[in-house]
């Protein structure tokens, strides 16, 4: 092994020593610090220095809870992870807000680090985007709006993305998805396993069939290697050779990095409660080896002792500093769940002149189309929307075959990755329009919508909201049988941090997947399946004249179709609803004869939700019935019923009512019974003469 310059020894080991003399220091004062749950790279500090010191500003790392050796490393000072630590208000990750060494960061002279969730290994689907996302870049011609561009050498570099895991996380199954994908498209991506063989109480010998490195040999196009992560030359001359190997063949690799854990999972889990490897850990410690390369290298034991007396008093500075800092105020918790959308009134042509009505299915198409002829970081993917099928309700037909196989393509059947992979696409400046097939296979995405999309704009206290358009066709339609016909609304209505849309025609659909497209933030539109092509008796009204190109609809403006005057001498009821709901309570109106008693209110987007005009119509009829194609038990529209009664009390001359499917595990797929299970428009009908009748 040969001897490293003495400048990179020497930024190492102030590095190195600064992350030891801080988890030192935090266990010294552990009444103190422990109020807030923390980990420390004890153990773990040369391999995450040797990586460290060798990213650019234009490379995005994704670190684990565990890499506050490798923020330093970036250029990070012990003040700024100790704000975190203590959950102050200038904490520059999130402003108090999530745990120690979870960065989100967006300096111009740092790697760039998206925001980084406790869950473990679920950062993997976000970084693999990144890498995605670069790649893309690449092939377009595109600069990424979030790097400075210059004309230095270091800048000309391309840029990588960086994964950082433990290797206990490697068992999830979303790795598996991220490995998959990278080594299927051959992304510019390095996953840094660090295996210290440790899960929390549980070993490796009882959790993992093989490490990391083994497990990788799986993935064909990801290569891996192994080596010593506690000895510092060995990490960083590997390190330099995998980087710019990735930097210039543009391909995965896998660095298993075997180290010891010096400290304790976490300060609430302590190592002497179930560990019995201490000794032999405590025998691989990296700081006495870098000292030993230090000596080797040329410095003195005076040099070092030196060293680490500068490095003691800059932590205990640093930390009574961080002490005294500013605590968050009770109204910061209420910044930075979205941050602006510049689409704030509905804009452009609605009927144009002389354009001809269009289904549902194709409204949305078309706008798709215009948006990618106008942006190029306007791109789509999801399961069968490539160039044979174009999706299988043909919502992306033609699309790959205009813009090309680079932006429009298939992915594997992984709901995760396609979901959370609009994490890094996003944080590189692109806007991916990504697809879930059907309603019912959301669940498996869930996880990276939650965790990941949903929390990134106000746990990175807005530095990284996610900008993509997440499609999903819902709903009933045709004997599609309890695994094609699912409604999900209320599981996605109770995840904060997106934007909901679930439109009833074509003309909406257009004008919110506009609006969608310049939110900053993520959104998700519920496309019902029976409306795409208005085959359900009833449904014509889906079917619009295709809005104009600059036609926008912004969200939380609900649409009162069927206005009615305030009536002194007869009953009158409003009927809040949307997707197949709508044409429900308008056919039932119809039926009925009874437009000029019944409001409807279609609601468009289920959040932001409008509820002025839904308070401001049931106050003036007195009645309100809430229609949804959802068991209404414990549902969205329950909820909602609540509200309007919470709000409306004084102005109700009968309870809020619901309807909505039976309340049953699933839609059977027989058609009595798939008829007996939905609302339909008799018995809306029913439900709107009991109401008026009370």
């Amino acid at each position: 092994m040969s001897i490293l310059d003495k400048s990179i020894l020497r930024k190492a080991f102030l590095n190195i020593c600064t992350a030891k003399t801080m988890a030192e220091l935090y266990e010294a004062n552990f009444k103190q610090v422990s109020k807030y749950v923390h980990a420390t790279s004890r153990g773990h500090e040369a391999i995450q220095t040797a990586l460290g010191m060798q990213l650019l500003p234009q490379d995005y790392a994704f670190p684990y809870y565990r890499d506050d050796a490798m923020l330093l490393s970036f250029g990070l000072k012990p003040y700024d992870l100790m704000l975190q630590l203590l959950a102050k208000k200038e904490d520059p990750f999130s402003g108090g807000r999530t745990y120690y060494s979870h960065p989100s960061l967006k300096d111009a002279d740092k790697p760039k680090i998206p925001h980084q969730s406790s869950a473990t290994g679920m950062q993997a689907i976000p970084a693999t985007g990144a890498a995605m996302g670069m790649q893309y870049l690449e092939q377009q011609g595109i600069a990424n709006s979030n790097v400075i561009q210059s004309t230095s050498q270091e800048t000309q570099k391309k840029p990588i993305t960086v994964c950082s895991l433990g290797d206990a996380s490697v068992t999830e199954g979303e790795i598996a998805e991220a490995f998959q994908m990278a080594a299927l498209k051959q992304m510019p991506i390095l996953y840094l396993v660090q295996d210290n063989g440790w899960d929390i109480s549980a070993n490796a010998a009882e959790t993992r069939a093989q490490n990391a490195y083994e497990y990788a040999k799986g993935f064909h196009g990801l290569e891996a290697i192994t080596i010593d992560g506690a000895n510092f030359t060995e990490s960083y001359e590997a390190l330099e050779t995998v980087i710019k190997t990735i930097r210039k063949e543009r391909r995965p690799f896998l660095v298993h990095a075997r180290v010891p854990l010096l400290n304790h999972h976490t300060s609430g889990v302590r190592m002497e409660w179930y560990r019995d490897d201490l000794e032999e850990a405590k025998s691989r410690d990296p700081y006495p080896v870098i000292i030993q390369q230090m000596l080797a290298a040329g410095f003195t034991k005076d040099d070092i002792k030196t060293m680490e007396g500068t490095v003691k008093e800059t932590v205990q500075s640093d930390f009574q500093k961080a002490l005294l800092a500013e605590d968050p105020k009770r109204e910061d918790l209420f910044t930075n769940d979205f941050v602006p959308t510049p689409i704030t009134e509905e804009k452009g042509e609605r009927t144009p002149k002389g354009a001809d009505k269009v289904v549902m299915v194709d409204c949305a198409l078309f706008a798709v189309e215009e948006l990618m002829k106008k942006h190029k970081a306007c791109l789509l993917y999801g399961q069968d929307v490539g160039g044979r099928l174009g999706g299988v309700f043909r919502e992306a037909a033609t699309l790959a075959q205009k813009f090309g196989d680079d932006r429009v393509f298939n992915t594997p059947i992984q709901e995760a990755f396609i979901v959370g992979s609009t994490v890094g696409m996003s944080a590189v400046g692109l806007k991916p329009i990504v697809e879930v097939q059907f309603a019912d296979y959301i669940w498996p995405g869930l996880n990276q919508l939650f965790t990941e999309v949903s929390r990134s704009c106000y746990l990175s206290n807005g530095k990284w909201p996610v900008s993509m358009i997440l499609r999903v066709p819902i709903g009933a339609y045709g004997s599609g049988g309890p695994y094609h016909s699912s409604s999900v609304e209320s599981v996605i209505t109770n995840i904060r941090g997106i934007k909901i849309a679930y439109p009833s025609n074509g003309a909406d659909l257009k004008g919110l997947m506009k609006a969608a497209y310049y939110d900053p933030n993520p959104v998700v539109i519920l496309e019902h399946k029976g409306l795409y092509w208005s085959k359900v008796p009833g449904t014509q009204g889906a079917t619009s004249v295709e809005p104009a190109e600059d036609y926008v609809l912004p969200f939380g403006k609900a649409w009162v179709l069927q206005e009615i005057w305030k009536q002194e001498n007869m009953e009158t009821v409003t009927i809040v609803a949307y997707g197949m709901g709508v044409h429900w309570a308008m056919n039932a109106s119809e039926v009925l004869g009874m437009q000029d008693q019944i409001e409807v209110i279609d609601l468009r987007t289920l959040f932001p939700l409008d509820e002025e005009t839904i308070m401001k119509s049931v106050k003036k009829t007195g009645k309100c019935l809430v229609v949804t194609e959802e068991p209404s038990n414990n549902s969205f529209a329950r909820a909602l019923s609540g509200k309007i009664q919470e709000e409306c009390f004084k102005f109700l001359d009968a309870p809020v009512m619901t309807i909505g499917s039976e309340n049953m595990p699933a839609i059977p797929l027989n058609s009595t019974l798939e008829e007996t299970m939905i609302p339909s428009t008799e018995k809306v009908k029913i439900k709107i003469n009991e109401l008026l009748n009370y």
